[in-house]
């Protein structure tokens, strides 16, 4: 155990900090708070009293969170500041291995949540991230009671006046109201009538349920909706202004009602042509299929459409994950059925062409000749990566879709309840 001496813990510097791994790492502290957990009996009040906002430096900001005193190492004082470093770095630009190494510092990237360095970003971009970082570098939220979940937020989320620094809000599984008390949450459960999202149902299959609602008819909810996703989800700026968006809300239906899983945005009229504005699946539902099925979802409205869709970016670091998973296994399935060019594939998938060459280049199964993307791959090659690519636990069936798009909303048409 590291010895912590009286030094003052200070703002803006950066100290050794005990993670949840139980590993010391370099981090920023950023804000301080009363801790309003009691102490256990017979534990002196000492400085676990005030609570450290930390940022791990180097890693995403996911995992920024409030600690005790007694997890930071003063022993030596704040450090000096400088950028991460990791073992990656110290790769000499001569070693023949460098493409590899560079390949699994990706993946170490991306599993490890690693925020990409302003430097790497364009100037604009760059004061536009400082900003944004700026406004939400501070979860105050801790947590939120969903249901018969408590749940972990992981980022900021602008909710109103004071419910935004409470360290734990509970929220309506099927209205979306939140409280700051629990007598408050229990008194609104008893008389909540909603059972289901507003809206109607437009697919079924099982227990699995997905209703469309519209912003402008269901304002409130859509709000809630997004003040929930914000708690998960780093970059997203719609919170208030949702009449120009259509929501399909994914949920699990049982004898008590239709609960939450996740659910995906899209503009009523998207100029660039994107199908999705946000996505995200609550992380008690997450590794279960609901993220590829919500993605799957959304071309398939796409192919009712006769429209070639893409997913607005940025794309969160899972989300990235989620979707070039996606893309390549429906890509994959395509080329080992028959021989397709980009074009094709984009026409019967819905995929714009963007988004397949992307998905193909990561494999090395593209190349540009004569001013063009051309895919060069074989059986084989295709039945390796194959493996690494299989198909959704969970499948949209598109005979259960019952949706127009000649419509506008679902909602317009039908604002009573489905049974």
């Amino acid at each position: 155990m590291l010895h912590l001496t009286e030094n003052p813990i200070l703002l803006d510097r950066q100290y050794f900090v005990k993670s949840r791994d139980g590993v010391y790492r370099n981090a920023q502290i950023l804000e301080t708070r009363e801790n309003l957990d009691a102490p256990e009996e017979g534990e002196l009040l000492r400085s676990t009293q005030i609570q450290y906002y930390v940022h791990y430096t180097g890693l995403n900001r996911r995992l920024d969170e409030w600690v005790d005193a007694s997890r930071i190492d003063t022993s030596q004082g704040c450090l000096a500041d400088k950028n991460f470093e990791n073992d990656f770095a110290q790769i000499s630009h001569d070693d023949p291995f460098r493409k590899v190494t560079r390949n699994l510092k990706r993946k170490h990237d991306e599993i490890n949540h690693v925020q990409k360095p302003y430097a790497e970003l364009d100037p604009a971009s760059a004061a536009l991230e400082k900003e944004y970082e700026s406004i939400t570098k501070v979860k105050y939220i801790d947590c939120v009671q969903f249901g018969k979940y408590e749940i972990d937020c992981w980022y900021f989320s602008p909710y109103p006046e004071d419910y935004g620094k409470c360290p734990k809000l509970w929220v309506c599984e099927y209205c979306l109201k939140y409280t700051k008390c629990v007598s408050t949450y229990r008194n609104h459960l008893y008389s909540c009538k909603a059972r289901q999202p507003p809206g109607v149902e437009i697919y079924r299959d099982g227990n699995i349920s997905v209703y469309e609602v519209d912003g402008t008819e269901h304002k409130l909810y859509c709000q809630n909706l997004c003040l929930l996703a914000k708690l998960f989800l780093d970059h997203k700026t719609l919170y208030f202004d949702v009449e120009p968006f259509l929501f399909y809300v994914l949920t699990e239906v049982d004898k008590y009602g239709a609960h939450v899983v996740g659910y995906f945005s899209k503009e009523k009229v998207s100029p660039e042509g994107n199908n999705v504005a946000c996505i995200m699946t609550l992380p008690p539902f997450q590794r279960r299929g609901f993220g590829k099925f919500l993605i799957s979802f959304s071309y398939e409205l796409s192919k009712r459409q006769g429209v070639i869709g893409s997913p607005e970016k940025p794309l969160s670091d899972l989300g990235k994950l989620s979707y070039r998973s996606y893309w390549l296994w429906v890509i994959l399935d395509r080329l080992g059925k028959n021989s397709q060019s980009i074009k094709e594939l984009s026409q019967e998938t819905s995929i714009c062409q963007a988004d397949i060459v992307l998905s193909l280049q990561s494999l090395n199964m593209v190349k540009y000749w004569k001013g063009q993307h051309v895919i060069c791959v074989t059986p084989r090659v295709i039945q390796e990566h194959s493996s690494h690519f299989p198909s959704p636990r969970l499948v949209v069936k598109p005979n259960l879709l019952k949706w127009n798009p000649n419509q506008p909303s679902a909602t317009q048409q039908s604002r009573g309840k489905i049974s």
